[in-house]
């Protein structure tokens, strides 16, 4: 068998800090012209070249010389793959016999897959050694190879440095001006020793840095597990604010110190030309590992038009409803984007009810002089969809999805997504979604097409 060669640049944090990933794939966002054709043309290349999964360039290995010795905890971090589930590192006691493979060294001393993030803060206080060498490779949902693992990196380790082991934030809000979601995620790279997580949000930059004690700004908190923590209140209120995360052991004492201190800001006077609201297909995320913090993963991010994402995870057509007057209001956009219904329509709400209900939207936001623009349901992938999150879809969920898909199109402004989307059996295709459910990156950048290309047509 033949293996795609697809190696990450390893990179090696001697100071616990802050990383941010960048780089986004290139793609034209004003393509004067979009024709199905020319969809179905693109989706079939990306099948069948592969490029889904290796679209990251192949790079030379990064050693680090004998005059840069590190703790025995090192944060260890590459680029993002896209498409990645998850990684396999692997640490070696001499240079890999076998680079550019896929197989496992005979010189390891220890490995895991156990990595959801492009980080992982290693423990090497066990190996009574000075040097160490590790490299990691990309994994499908099934744990194939997406690639070869990368060039094995050298650490010299010194066992006498002890620096404040805390989790380092890997999401940035506010990049290019850009609106904070209404509904924040805080993703972070895990700490060892931690079971579980707490994020702390504070009103004013916290007077304790590298501390273990909550801040006397301290405005809300919420506790997580692994590598991400989503908020539960909106972020409507004027403001600049930050948030933070420490480590927490299953006697819920502090594992290290916090992490530094990430500003965001909430200003809904500034971001009231466009806003997006639905479920987690329009808060984003994807490949399963995603979160709506991987800003690839997000539509909003290749639209030509500034835009505040309204979007919340788990969202069906009647917590649209529910949350519509304390969301959407403190923005009062002009025109609001609007894609729900498909968790209520999967899990077997009838048809009329989430019609009754985007009715309400749509009323409302008349009502308080916005305009709805609709976007039609994106089909899914039941069996992708149990595969991943192991949840059963009602067996005429395309039928129901049609005729939601129905009643949007009579509607006075609509942007029409769903034909882009269907396969053969008008399914979504695994090259649009891994889940089967929420679009991955080359999904994510359709839809913004399909919107940037009609956008004039719903505002004018």
């Amino acid at each position: 068998m033949n293996y795609i060669v697809i190696k990450l640049l390893p990179i090696l944090f001697f100071t616990i800090g802050t990383h941010y990933a960048t780089g986004l794939d290139s793609f034209d966002l004003r393509s004067n012209t979009l024709h199905k054709s020319e969809i179905d043309q693109s989706a079939n290349q990306v099948l069948n070249s592969g490029s889904y999964s290796n679209a990251v360039r192949s790079v030379e290995s990064l050693n680090y010389p004998d005059t840069k010795p590190t703790t025995d905890k090192p944060t260890l971090t590459w680029p993002k793959v896209p498409g990645a589930v998850y990684y396999e590192i692997e640490f070696t006691s001499a240079p890999p016999e076998q680079p550019n493979n896929i197989e496992l060294s005979s010189h390891r001393v220890y490995s895991s897959r156990a990595v959801f993030t492009n980080g992982y803060n290693a423990d090497l206080s066990q190996y009574q050694v000075n040097i160490i060498y590790w490299r990691v490779r990309a994994l499908d949902l099934d744990g194939n190879a997406l690639g070869v693992f990368s060039d094995a990196n050298q650490i010299l380790i010194d066992h006498t440095i002890h620096p404040l082991l805390k989790p380092i934030p890997t999401v940035q809000f506010n990049t290019n001006e850009s609106a904070t979601p209404l509904y924040p995620v805080y993703c972070w790279i895990p700490i060892t020793g931690a079971s579980k997580y707490e994020v702390e949000i504070t009103s004013q930059l916290p007077e304790n840095p590298n501390d273990t004690k909550p801040s006397q700004y301290r405005i809300g908190s919420k506790e997580a597990v692994g590598f991400d923590c989503y908020d539960d209140e909106a972020r409507s209120i004027p403001g600049t604010y930050y948030w933070r995360v420490r480590g927490l052991d299953d006697q819920n004492k502090a594992v290290g110190v916090y992490s530094d201190a990430q500003p965001f800001i909430v200003d809904p006077s500034k971001y009231n030309y466009a806003a997006t609201l639905g479920d987690s297909i329009t808060h984003g995320g994807g490949a399963i590992s995603y979160s709506p913090s991987d800003w690839e993963y997000d539509f909003q991010t290749y639209l030509n038009f500034p835009v505040v994402n309204l979007g919340k995870s788990g969202d069906t057509s009647e917590t649209m409803v529910a949350r519509f007057d304390n969301d959407v209001l403190p923005y009062k956009p002009n025109f609001l984007i609007i894609l729900g219904g498909t968790n209520s329509l999967r899990h077997g709400v009838p048809t009329n009810t989430v019609i009754d209900e985007l009715t309400i939207i749509k009323n409302k936001c008349l009502a308080n002089g916005i305009r709805p623009i609709f976007l039609t349901l994106l089909p899914i992938n039941p069996s992708a969809i149990e595969k991943a999150f192991n949840q059963e879809t009602v067996p005429n969920w395309q039928k129901e999805f049609g005729k939601v898909n129905d009643f949007i199109c009579k509607q006075e402004y609509y942007i029409d997504l769903g034909p882009y989307f269907f396969d053969n059996n008008r399914k979504l295709p695994n090259y649009y979604a891994i889940d089967g459910l929420h679009p991955d990156i080359e999904g994510k950048k359709l839809m913004a097409k399909i919107i940037n290309e009609h956008w004039e047509s719903v505002t004018r």
